[in-house]
């Protein structure tokens, strides 16, 4: 089949977005939703306000799940039944890529040839996907990692489990049939070179943006009545999932070591959590409440379930400071988000938020993992903390989902341009997808 043009704007119709196994309509900060979820609702809409329909295609984990909703206008959510609705791991959604696959490509034969464009994959599963629905359409394949496991891997966290030697051939694959892959940094990009052997032509840095109209200064007293803290506390936000390479744990420590330092702060000091167990943390999911308990700050950590981004807004402007401890970040919108609402942030110094947080500007990055060095990057900040507050505000606008479509849309047109004008070269660097895999024997 050739391949196919898009409409003589040149421009995409239509877009199919891949999001195997988690749906853009479920709350970031608990299970498998974080930014992710946030980058795909985003980026999505803005696409919808270009002319663009947008189906992304999620697998459904219950069966009241509707197969069609309307997230907004010129964005559709399909979910696609693979495998048992509840109680299926990530680890274990291999298994049922044929299952999601036959769906997506069901949906589209319904309708006449070239309905989609383009396929933008996101995290490696929907790659997989996404590798053959691109040669079954004749359409680009753009792919967005989000995570690397061969970067996780370089960094885990104490307690934490090494990403699978299948998932790690599985974004080998990925990487070498994507037409365009889409890196949130210029590191990410490079990652992508140096650990899977990506083409560097084909690689696109496209950082993700953060809706600066939601996330805002606003009035932080009335934050701070709305979420019950006292005008002349101290707080110490940490927003995301509680899993080991969030590394919330790390916060408490420095918290801890803080009122040692200065007793005098106890009746002050608030540590507020913001989301929910999740990955390798559902194994122990009261490890944090029991931490607080052995360093004896209990009484001065409060823990909040995920909220909606109108109240987390409210948790950023209430904070004096985020708190960002993670082991690796692709990107880090929380560091984003805090600022763009005038709240410096402590980050460490890894992946995406060297990018997202600048250093000395709109908060402080930390080498390492040592509280001791948590606890004195959140002295500097209080002691600095309206200066930075202005220069977060002003890093913040740096970025815009609206700036993150228009980029998407020329990676789209781009990598379409190639497909009409180029014959797609197969690589020969990597074994057949079943030859790869471990434990699969090929006939011969």
């Amino acid at each position: 089949m050739p391949a196919r043009r898009f409409a003589r704007s040149g421009t995409p119709r239509r877009v199919a977005t891949l999001s195997v196994h988690t749906s853009p309509l479920d709350q970031p900060g608990a299970g498998d939703a974080g930014g992710m979820n946030v980058y795909i609702v985003e980026a999505s809409r803005r696409l919808a306000d270009r002319g663009i329909e947008v189906d992304i295609f999620t697998r459904a984990t219950s069966s009241d799940l509707p197969p069609v909703v309307e997230m907004s206008p010129g964005v559709t959510v399909r979910h696609v039944s693979a495998g048992p609705f509840e109680g299926l791991g990530k680890e274990e959604l291999p298994a049922q890529l044929c299952a999601f696959t036959a769906a997506v490509l069901r949906e589209e034969a319904q309708h006449e040839p070239g309905y989609y464009d383009v396929v933008h994959s996101h995290y490696w599963l929907s790659g997989q996907v996404g590798w053959l629905a691109r040669d079954r359409w004749s359409v680009p394949l753009i792919h967005t990692a989000h995570t690397l496991a061969k970067v996780k891997n370089e960094a885990l966290a104490d307690g934490d489990r090494p990403e699978p030697r299948a998932r790690v051939i599985g974004e080998e694959q990925v990487v070498a049939e994507a037409d365009r892959l889409i890196a949130n940094t210029d590191e990410e990009a490079r990652q992508l070179v140096r650990l899977y052997g990506a083409d560097p032509a084909r690689t696109l840095v496209v950082p993700p943006g953060v809706d600066l109209d939601r996330f805002a200064p606003g009035d932080r007293r009335a934050a701070r009545r709305a979420l019950g803290i006292a005008d002349d506390a101290i707080v110490l936000l940490f927003v995301g999932r509680i899993q080991p390479l969030k590394a919330p744990d790390v916060l408490l420590h420095a918290a801890a070591q803080l009122l040692a330092d200065e007793p005098t702060l106890r009746d002050r000091l608030e540590v507020h959590v913001v989301g929910a167990p999740s990955g390798s943390g559902l194994e122990a999911p009261q490890q944090l409440d029991k931490l607080a308990a052995d360093l004896g700050i209990a009484d001065r950590v409060v823990f909040h379930p995920p909220q909606p981004p109108e109240r987390l807004a409210d948790h950023y402007r209430a904070a004096d400071v985020t708190v960002v401890p993670s082991h690796n970040e692709s990107f880090g919108l929380v560091a984003l988000e805090a600022q763009a609402c005038g709240t410096p942030v402590v980050a460490a110094a890894v992946g995406g938020l060297r990018t997202a947080v600048r250093d000395g500007v709109s908060g402080v990055l930390v080498d390492g993992h040592d509280p001791r060095d948590y606890t004195a990057a959140v002295r500097a900040v209080l002691g600095r903390r309206e200066l930075l507050s202005h220069g977060a505000r002003r890093h913040a606008g740096l970025f815009s989902w609206d700036r993150t479509a228009d980029a998407l849309v020329a990676a789209y047109t781009s990598a379409a341009e190639d497909m009409n004008r180029l014959p797609r070269q197969v690589p020969h660097r990597l074994p057949s997808p079943l030859r790869a895999l471990p434990g699969v024997q090929v006939a011969r």
